[in-house]
């Protein structure tokens, strides 16, 4: 043993050298040791300092092909054959694993999988010791992967014609050691399950693990239906689900399909009728918007995970920053270009600078980086071959990596610092390219230099969502006229400001909004400093510019609020009911003037509506937070308001509705009763005159806008009714002439401002009659009379009542109604249900048996999504409304909600979705009909 691996008796000449100048010489040392116990024939075998310094090499890269060396010593005279040293033929491979398991007959499935080894071995041992470069490797695994299907597809012996398509990296001739092999089967013929059987028997043959391991993962979950669908279609059957179904990322994936195996005329033909669904006539913007938005969700949960600066392949700087960019420049270009088309990255980014498409500059760092990252990729995925992208946090594990990859300790650095730092270098590199990679040719394009054309851009521009070139040239032209450091900070940033906006549901608009923003020189240079200083409110601001003009308008009077967006404390915190009363009467704290008053208390709702606006839109907070913080907003507003007019009488204001519910909506009224204490003629006189200058001083529209529309038409006998009210004159009304719609009302009755012990008497009074026992039938048939004329008669003409998010079938009212009514039938023997909120109530009902678990879940499911709906309409139009308004406004409306692949239909499809499951719960429960 010692004659081997030690220097006591040294049989090979120069090991010790070797093992010394070696990744791990300790490890390289127990290899060695390892071997020689389980060969015999161990020192002759290590005779060859050929075969030394390749064992050696493998052993600190890979356990698992030394393991299958040490297994099996014979795998390493590999390094004997005669073209080790040479790059193999194309083609040569698939002949000689094909001859190989034919020639064997019944055990053709364990032969490829020996063969698999020795070629794989042979191929990673080129790499190790730099005899082969990263496309070699590339190429030649995949040359490897497709011997194999053909030989599984020979094993299989199909009976119709069929072929096998790659896809992915193996389609784009750039596996690594751990891919998947992405595949589609594809037959002709009238037999589907004779193509099924072999579909199912390459598979088999190619992933079942046997001693020998497996051949290569793979799987065809690219298929139409994805593992749901048939495993083999003709083509016709996938260009009928390309036309009707296929989803933008699917039609993405064709770019790299490429026939492998099997039939040749059979996969030119599936080739020749899928390429029209990847080179397009006209590029649908939501194709790359779909694509970026599925890249920035996987970021997004890389992020959650701390991943962002570990994952070479999908996090920031990473391998997909580099390959997503160059398929979206190629599903833009290549349309009507064919000489960018190729499905191998390197290859592509080289066609794109050739083209024009590209800054040379730019293809030579992002192939330095290509080149560097799936590198170190290989080497961590060929330590165990795993399929792993994820950079390791152990020192010794990285110290390894960075060994194995060449570093050495140097006087100025260790190699696991040379290798942090070179990663850190590549990835910002790469970030940065990737930020600006799609928008920087077209500032030199549009200017009318640079190599990419006119016509390019606008074509570029268009599929980025920029559908109206001539004023987005306008916009440019406008934000970097001059020769200012304003102006020079804005041209330098907008290639990175495009995309920013390009991302957005309406890119046009966030332009020209920003545009506006930087009107005159004050306002332009606080902008610019904020774009440049301040990222990540640059990005929040483009998202929120193109997605609201009317939080666009919103931010040109508050530019200040720019730099809010960056700061997520001030921004995602929510503010109690307490926090913005105090802000709201320190704003009306020194204002003495009625109007300065009421044009403070705008400015305060203003500021605050626009912070709970933008976080909610940049997905910062769940709907029951938007409404709640609305409504301690409404709160706030009403409370500094009514202490502005200092009441000299016991004055209390009731929310009630949504505002009661804590769920207000950015269109809602705020619902309110207003009551007293005193029965002289001069109290109701103070308490009329007080009511009346509250709605004034709230509802009131001044050049500041208004603060909120005051709704009390739910006062006792509506808007007939006198304004304010005794509490014992509400006793008397209730007691007698109330209606079970006004009991129900108060159902959501919810102190809000002024005197405490009014307000708390008030809630006392009206408990008996929202808690009656048992609840009169008679009052449920009224409340369910009340609530078919509701959906007969108070729809707004002009609205559509299928898509009418408040008071359309299995929409807000029915859900609303349906809580309520469980509330009134049961509140009295169960309290615990009264919530004033519809949500809380909900669940409420369900904690305590009253409602099916089951049914309660589609009831919320229809309503969140038709309260996110309805803000989000909002946001979009900037005017109150309750019905999907058609056409474009869907259009933005849908985006903003994330839908991507067709979001008007999308959005509609799942109205209808949600609200008629909705209205099902809603037939059974509220009106009690068995069969609905």
């Amino acid at each position: 043993m010692r004659g081997v691996a030690g220097d006591a008796d040294p049989v090979v000449p120069g090991l010790e050298a070797v093992i010394d100048g070696s990744a791990d010489p300790d490890l390289a040392r127990a290899a060695v040791t390892r071997l020689a116990a389980a060969d015999p024939d161990a020192a002759a075998r290590l005779a060859d300092p050929a075969r030394v310094g390749a064992f050696v090499a493998l052993a600190c890269a890979s356990r698992a092909l030394t393991n299958a060396v040490v297994g099996d010593p014979t795998l390493l005279d590999v390094v004997d054959e005669a073209d080790f040293g040479s790059v193999r033929a194309p083609g040569a491979v698939r002949p000689a694993i094909v001859d190989a398991v034919v020639a064997t007959g019944d055990d053709g499935a364990g032969v490829l999988r020996r063969h698999k080894r020795r070629e794989f071995l042979r191929i990673a041992l080129r790499d190790l010791l730099g005899l082969a470069d990263l496309v070699t490797v590339g190429r030649e695994l995949t040359e490897l992967a497709e011997g194999c299907l053909e030989a599984a597809l020979r094993i299989a012996a199909p009976r119709v014609p069929i072929a096998i398509i790659g896809m992915g990296k193996l389609g784009g001739e750039e596996l690594n050691y751990a891919s998947d092999v992405d595949v589609l089967f594809v037959h002709g013929g009238d037999d589907p399950a004779e193509a099924d059987r072999v579909a199912k028997a390459v598979l088999a043959t190619m992933t079942t693990p046997t001693a020998d391991g497996i051949v290569f993962r793979t799987d065809a979950d690219l298929r139409p239906e994805g593992r749901a669908g048939a495993l083999s279609r003709t083509v016709e059957s996938y260009t009928a689900w390309y036309d009707r179904w296929a989803r933008h990322w699917e039609f993405q994936a064709l770019l790299k399909a490429r026939p492998v195996a099997g039939d040749p005329a059979l996969g030119a033909e599936f080739i020749a009728a899928s390429r029209p669904y990847v080179w397009r006539e006209v590029l649908d913007p939501d194709l790359v918007r779909e694509a970026r938005e599925m890249k920035a969700r996987a970021e997004a949960e890389l992020h959650k995970r701390g991943l962002d600066d570990r994952e070479l392949k999908r996090g920031r700087g990473g391998i997909r920053d580099i390959e997503f960019a160059v398929q979206l420049l190629q599903l833009v270009h290549g349309r009507h270009d064919p000489r960018i088309r190729s499905a191998t990255t390197l290859v592509a980014l080289a066609q794109l600078a050739a083209g024009g498409y590209v800054e040379r500059r730019d293809v030579g760092r992002l192939g330095d980086a290509y080149v560097f990252l799936r590198t170190v990729e290989h080497r961590l995925q060929l330590r165990d071959e795993l399929q792993t992208h994820t950079i390791p946090t152990d020192p010794a594990e990285l110290t390894l990596l960075a060994r194995v990859l060449g570093y050495r300790d140097q006087p100025r650095a260790t190699a696991l610092e040379a290798f942090l730092a070179e990663h850190r270098s590549h990835q910002t590199a790469v970030r940065a390219l990737h930020e600006r990679l799609f928008f920087a040719p077209l500032m030199d394009a549009l200017a009318g230099h640079g190599s990419l054309t006119p016509e390019a851009a606008e074509e570029r521009l268009a599929a980025f969502g920029f559908a109206d070139a001539e004023h987005t040239r306008a916009a440019l032209r406008e934000l970097t006229r001059g020769f200012s450091r304003t102006s020079r900070v804005l041209q330098e940033m907008l290639p990175v400001i495009l995309d920013w906006c390009s991302t957005s549901p309406d890119p046009d608009l966030a332009l020209l909004q920003l545009r506006r923003m930087v009107e005159g020189p004050t306002r332009a240079q606080a902008v610019a400093v904020t774009f440049r200083d301040a990222t990540g409110a640059a990005e929040r601001a483009c998202r929120v510019l193109g997605s609201s003009r009317f939080l666009g308008d919103s931010l040109f009077h508050q530019p200040a609020f720019l730099e809010t967006l960056g700061d997520d404390e001030a921004l995602v915190v929510e503010r109690t009911r307490d926090d913005l009363v105090a802000a709201a009467l320190e704003t009306l704290q020194w204002r003495a003037d009625v109007e300065q008053r009421r044009a403070g208390l705008r400015r305060f709702k203003r500021r605050e509506f626009l912070r709970i606006a933008a976080r909610d839109l940049l997905g910062l907070a769940p709907i029951e937070v938007t409404a709640r913080e609305l409504s301690n907003l409404a709160d706030a507003c009403v409370e500094a308001a009514l202490r502005s007019l200092e009441p000299d009488l016991p004055f209390a204001v009731i929310g009630m509705g949504r505002l009661g519910g804590h769920e207000l909506s950015y269109a809602s009224d705020i619902d309110v009763l207003f009551v007293f204490d005193g029965e002289r003629t001069s109290d109701y006189e103070a308490g009329l005159h007080l009511a009346t200058d509250l709605v004034r001083e709230i509802g009131a529209t001044t050049a500041e806008g208004q603060t909120f529309r005051i709704d009390a038409a739910l006062r006792p006998e509506g808007k007939n009714g006198v304004l304010a009210r005794s509490l014992d004159s509400y006793l008397a009304y209730y007691e007698e002439y109330g209606l079970p719609w006004e009991f129900q009302s108060l159902l959501r009755a919810r102190p809000v401002a002024g005197d405490a012990e009014v307000a708390a008497r008030f809630m006392a009074l009206v408990e008996p009659f929202v808690t009656r026992d048992p609840f009169p039938e008679e009052f449920t048939r009224e409340i369910r009379r009340v609530k078919v004329r509701v959906e007969q008669e108070r729809i707004p003409p002009g609205e559509d009542p299928d898509f009418h998010l408040k008071l359309g079938k299995g929409a807000l009212t029915d859900v609303e109604f349906t809580v309520q009514l469980l509330q009134l039938q049961h509140g009295a023997a169960h309290p615990e249900i009264r919530d004033p909120a519809t949500m809380g109530g909900l669940l409420r009902c369900v904690a305590t048996g009253l409602l099916d678990a089951t049914d309660a879940a589609v009831l919320e499911e229809a309503y969140r999504f038709c309260e996110r709906t309805r803000n989000a309409r909002y946001l979009v139009l900037g005017r109150p409304g309750d019905a999907l308004p058609g056409g474009d406004d869907d259009l933005r409306i849908g985006r903003l909600l994330g839908y991507t692949h067709q979001p008007r239909t999308e959005l509609r499809d799942e109205y209808r979705r949600v609200t008629r499951r909705a209205r099902r719960v809603v037939e059974r429960v509220f009106y009690g009909r068995t069969g609905g």
